[in-house]
């Protein structure tokens, strides 16, 4: 019988640097598996129906929640995305390591239903460094980025749902800890450790 594969859960407020962070990551280890959600939202500049997401029209993905068809879904910014549950139960029956790049929402469902799943969150080093990056994209109005900051204080305060806490300060560093994580290294990044709580006063502003 084969060996059944991982299910690695990955989320983060926007501009944490996740996206990059799994890019590079995958760059490293071909036979880890990116799960590319479905959304309603439009395709972005460069973006590729199939790798990137899969493009749906909101009338389908209506019918996929109807048929019980996905593991996780929810409404980000008003546009759905969703992790078919059929793509995830073939990756992890033929062996493959399958990442989810969802956000705090769809990872509370996915720990629901499958709760073996390995859980990962990537925080930022400030807030102030969060704002940075989300202006450094150049692709956001002010709106857009005051609406990003808020939404992320919403994000960053499920930290403590998460098997895995990563920091990330500097880019190298991160990756670091992400691959130490998939090679069952991770005990110098587990939620539990004390300097989290007042790095998460400083980001909620409590």
């Amino acid at each position: 019988m084969s060996k059944r594969g991982h299910l690695y859960v990955i989320a983060a407020p926007s501009g944490a640097g996740k996206t990059s962070l799994l890019q590079a990551l995958m760059k490293s280890r071909p036979a880890v598996s990116f799960s590319a959600s479905c959304t309603t939202r439009k395709p972005r500049p460069g973006e590729l129906d199939g790798r990137d997401y899969h493009f749906i029209d909101r009338s389908g993905f209506e019918k996929l929640i109807a048929t019980d068809e996905f593991i996780e879904h929810a409404n980000v910014f008003g546009n759905l995305y969703g992790t078919r549950r059929s793509v995830v139960d073939a990756a992890l029956a033929e062996g493959r390591d399958l990442i989810l790049e969802i956000d705090w929402q769809g990872a509370k469902q996915v720990r629901e239903r499958l709760p073996e799943a390995v859980q990962i969150f990537i925080l930022p080093p400030s807030r102030g460094e969060l704002e940075a990056r989300l202006r450094k994209r150049g692709s956001d109005s002010e709106d857009a980025i005051a609406r990003r900051l808020q939404e992320s204080v919403l994000e960053m305060s499920h930290w403590r749902d998460f098997d895995y806490v990563i920091v990330n300060r500097d880019f190298d560093g991160a990756l670091s800890a992400l691959e130490a994580i998939f090679d069952g290294r991770g005990e110098a990044s587990r939620r539990d450790r004390p300097e989290l709580e007042a790095l998460s006063r400083e980001l909620l502003g409590t």
